[in-house]
């Protein structure tokens, strides 16, 4: 073997092999998989949550993928029948937006080469980019069941989404209505989590509404001017004593002839401002509520486009943005803005484009909040769990205030709403078929399907079971089964990041109890962020963002993964550095020494199951395999992969190399009993670093994967045999160890070997198996167990035993001299730092963070000083 590991040389390859096998498959481990103590076979299913079609490999996939590749290694190497469900989303906006940028650079756009040839070139984009980020995935060595690998819009799929919403339909819980809802005036409707708030640098404008009796006026301020013509009434509140003289009076909207009223209602914050709020119905989602309380008209001042109309009298055709600032210059010129201040204020971008977002009236098509009253109720009860469980209460937050979902969208790509109207009778119907023949009501055959498509995250919430084949018509391709919504419905968890609760996971809760009756998952999984080292969120902007395919690249998949989990703790955001990287490619350095000692003493080593051990080592060292594999099957049974990772890099690093290695220099024949217990260990490692693990097992097995099967379809590690006194006896041994190590530096001997030291035992132990590896570890030629405190020695006592080294052999000299000297220099330090501190105007004006460093550095010098009088004195009285 070479000093080496060589990760190039190995993931592809291995990759290849792996899934030509179709380890990766439902029955890829149909040699190991169980039932469970009532004979039924156990499952286990994730859903991968699809990633945008057109989209590439960011470091928040690679933390979902590799928690949930692991969490999939792990229990199909336990036995379970596994189905780790991949795909890839449609993005309606996203992909849209990427292929009208492209004609535009040609010179054109969708609306002139039309619907049919536009969505004709995105499946071209499709085919052509799709492949990207599932070509990407398996660079960081996942392992879904690729053959069942969906796109939100293959047949199958498509069926499935006109059953939901056809079904939905006819039950009364998809409407349409003219409602106010969030517009993008480039990609049309948007849900309310689909705009996110920002802060920005506005202005508050001072309007003065002039009494159309020419009694004075009235002053309203809004950070909206181009809006106002939309104005169909001004309110105040009704206590304000401020403004009752003219409730009820007509001023006329400025720059036009049209009058408006002045109305009271309790919306109006008396304290906000003036007082005074314009009332913009058509415009404003507060006055929407206003307006239809009272009443008002709505007049819409802008269309879809956000380009001015008619109601804006010289500023029609102006979009409604750039018209602003001619706007209120126009205002101003004729005295009706009185004031300009600065303002502070949120405001609504869409998620997509970032374009400024407007409440809009515009009639679309509504999920009813209805429909997730169901798996709201059973989700409170407890029927899904929350991971980190505080999630719940963001849950409850968001659903405890729900909203009919707008799912329709301006768009042409994506699934058209299959819903239908009759131009002859102008009957309206939802159909599963894509053409109807006929009107069902009168028979004709002129109809039209309406122009819009769902959003997006409409055939997401069906994740759960569509690809499962529900509602899929038997259209569904690859290696479907009858059997797949019997055995993996409901999913045994759902792995994903924070950001997509409302999005996603509430959807497929509602959607999936909706239709299956019970709710898609039993754990829920939030990851938080990767931020950088320095816990900054990544952008590109910051020239922060960390690659993934660059981190695979300069260190391997296995150290990223490794690096991922280890930083997985539940409820925190990840801090990702060089440090960590580093620290993890150490690791997998640890890993492959560790073999290339075992290898170096013996050729080939056996499986665990295969031999008896026999030796004190090996039965100490099988003890402390069996308590960290049941300690890292709990923490992966319950989610937390740092745990898990914590653990394992501990009983590698400093259980097996530090002690079981060195240990083993005592005792050569408990060397082939090491080398399976760490093929053992390899086997628990195999979910976290898949390669190294199967490339070092089958070097210690004398095999190569090229003829043997992978680690990744035997068992995971289980029941294996404790000896707690053996565990006992070598907790002693290893107390000695160090305790001898620890007289040896006070006599400056701590690498040198010595003749003799004395251990002095509080309990007993088999003197004849600890003395060979005490001599062997603490370097001393001999060792004698005794019962009484020997004279003329170095000391050290720890909690169950003393040892003592014999000094009148050595020249204790300079060792004293050393110490002396050390005495006199701290001694100095501490009389320094004394007497600042009892000065009185040093205290008093230095700053506080200053006094307390040296209250500090006072303690520990004098620790340090204590200590060495304590050595000089053993040191002097032998």
């Amino acid at each position: 073997m070479s000093d080496k590991y060589e990760p190039s040389n190995v993931e592809d390859k291995y990759y290849k092999i792996w899934e030509e096998r179709g380890y990766f498959e439902v029955d890829g481990n149909k040699a190991i998989q169980e039932t469970d103590e009532k004979g039924k076979q156990k499952t286990f299913a994730i859903m991968m949550p699809p990633p945008n079609v057109t989209g590439s490999l960011h470091i928040g996939h690679a933390l979902t993928f590799t928690l949930q590749d692991i969490i999939t290694r792990f229990k199909r190497m336990d036995g379970y029948k596994t189905l780790w469900q991949p795909g890839t989303d449609h993005a309606g906006i996203a992909t849209q937006n990427v292929v009208e940028k492209q004609l535009l650079a040609q010179g054109t756009t969708k609306e002139a080469i039309g619907r049919e040839a536009f969505l004709d070139k995105v499946w071209k984009w499709k085919e052509y980019s799709g492949g990207t980020i599932v070509h990407q995935m398996r660079k960081l060595g996942i392992s879904p069941a690729w053959s069942r690998e969906r796109f939100t819009m293959d047949e199958g799929l498509k069926e499935a989404v006109k059953e939901a919403f056809v079904h939905l339909y006819n039950e009364g819980m998809i409407v349409q209505n003219n409602y106010m809802v969030n517009w993008c005036t480039h990609d049309g409707a948007l849900s309310d989590i689909e705009v996110e708030h920002e802060e920005v640098n506005g202005k508050f404008y001072h309007m003065n509404y002039h009494f159309a009796d020419g009694s004075g006026y009235v002053t309203v301020a809004t950070t909206r001017p181009e809006t106002y013509f939309g104005d169909t009434a001004i309110m105040v509140h009704p206590n304000d004593e401020r403004y009752k003289d003219i409730v009820g009076k007509e001023v006329i909207l400025p720059l036009t002839d049209r009058k408006i009223k002045i109305i009271t209602d309790e919306h109006v914050d008396m304290d906000f401002g003036t007082g005074v709020v314009k009332v913009t119905p058509a415009h404003d989602q507060n006055d929407y509520e206003v307006g239809k309380r009272h009443d008002l008209e709505f007049i819409t001042c802008f269309d879809e486009k956000g380009i001015l109309n008619e109601y804006c009298g010289e500023f029609a055709g102006l979009e409604r943005l750039e018209a602003r600032k001619p706007i209120v210059e126009k205002l101003q010129k004729e005295g009706y803005i009185t004031k300009i201040e600065d303002h502070v204020h949120q405001v609504g971008h869409c998620y997509r484009c970032k374009n400024i977002v407007e409440p809009y009236i515009s009639k679309q098509w509504f999920v009813r909040s209805e429909v997730a009253k169901s798996s709201i109720e059973k989700t409170y009860a407890g029927e899904a769990k929350f991971h980190p469980s505080h999630w719940l209460n963001s849950y409850r937050a968001w659903m405890d205030e729900l909203r009919d979902w707008c799912i329709s969208r301006q768009l042409w790509w994506g699934h058209r709403i299959p819903v239908f109207t009759c131009e002859e009778c102008g009957h309206e119907w939802a159909d599963k078929e894509d053409n109807p023949e006929a009107c069902p009501k009168c028979a004709s055959n002129k109809i039209k399907q309406d122009p819009d498509v769902l959003d997006t995250w409409f055939s997401s919430a069906l994740w759960a079971f569509s690809p499962l084949g529900w509602g899929n018509n038997g259209k569904m391709q690859g290696s479907f089964q009858d059997s797949d919504l019997k055995d993996f419905y409901p999913n045994s968890l759902l792995i994903t990041g924070f950001d997509i609760m409302f999005f996603w996971v509430a959807r497929m809760m509602m959607m999936g109890d909706h239709f299956m009756g019970k709710l898609p998952f039993k754990d829920i999984y939030m990851h938080a962020l990767v931020r950088d080292e320095h816990g900054a969120k990544m952008s590109k902007s910051k020239g922060n963002v960390i690659d993934p395919l660059d981190m695979v690249k300069e260190h391997s998949a296995d150290i990223i993964r490794f690096t991922l989990a280890y930083l997985a703790v539940q409820g925190r955001d990840i801090k990702l550095g060089a440090k960590n990287l580093e620290q993890f490619r150490n690791f997998t350095n640890k890993l492959y020494n560790a073999s290339n000692f075992l290898t170096l003493n013996v050729d080939t080593f056996p499986d665990l199951k295969d031999i008896e051990i026999k030796t004190p080592l090996g039965l100490y060292m099988q003890s402390r395999l069996s308590s960290a594999v049941d300690e890292i099957r709990d923490t992966l049974e319950t989610y937390k992969f740092n745990e898990a990772a914590s653990s394992l890099y501990r009983f590698v690093w400093n259980e097996f190399c530090d002690w079981g290695i060195e240990y083993s220099k005592a005792s050569k024949e408990s060397i082939i009993e090491l080398g399976s217990i760490f093929k053992e260990t390899l086997k628990m490692i195999s979910p976290f670093m898949p390669f190294i693990s199967d490339f070092l097992y089958h070097k210690l097995s004398g095999t190569s994967l090229e003829n043997s099967d992978s680690v990744m379809i035997m068992n995971f590690p289980k029941d294996v045999k404790k000896d707690e006194k053996m565990e006992e006896m070598f907790s002693l041994i290893e107390e000695a160890i160090i305790a001898i190590r620890r007289a040896k530096v006070v006599i400056d001997m701590g690498n040198s070997k010595i003749p003799k030291a004395y251990v002095k035992l509080d309990k007993t132990i088999d003197n004849e198996i600890a003395k060979p590896f005490i001599q062997k570890l603490a370097k001393v030629e001999n060792i004698e167990f005794v019962d009484n405190k020997q004279e003329n020695c170095v000391t050290d006592v720890s909690d169950n035993l003393e040892v003592y080294i014999p000094t009148l052999e050595i020249d204790m000299t300079p060792i004293i001299n050393k110490l002396t000297k050390q005495k006199e220099k701290t001694q100095k330090e501490v009389d320094k730092l004394n007497g600042m501190l009892s000065n009185e105007k040093f205290v008093a004006n230095a700053p506080e963070h200053v006094v307390a460093e040296n209250k500090a550095a006072l303690e520990d010098a004098q620790a340090k000083l204590e200590k060495i009088e304590n050595e000089l004195s053993s040191l002097t009285q032998i």
